[in-house]
């Protein structure tokens, strides 16, 4: 799934974007990024930051 598509499908999500400093909410770039490329993209630790999306989208 693309960021856009979680952002979109879940809003509360956006907030964890935020919260990471990553600026993918409303970037064009992110209907073809996964979520694992935006963190590798953003040097976010994946394994930190994916319980807090799945935590927000649940």
């Amino acid at each position: 799934m693309s960021v856009d598509d979680v952002v979109h499908r879940w809003p509360l999500t956006i907030r964890v974007f935020l919260d990471f400093r990553m600026r993918c909410v409303g970037c064009p770039i992110a209907s073809f990024h996964s979520i694992a490329e935006a963190c590798a993209e953003h040097s976010v630790d994946a394994e930190v930051f994916l319980p807090r999306i799945l935590d927000a989208a649940a």
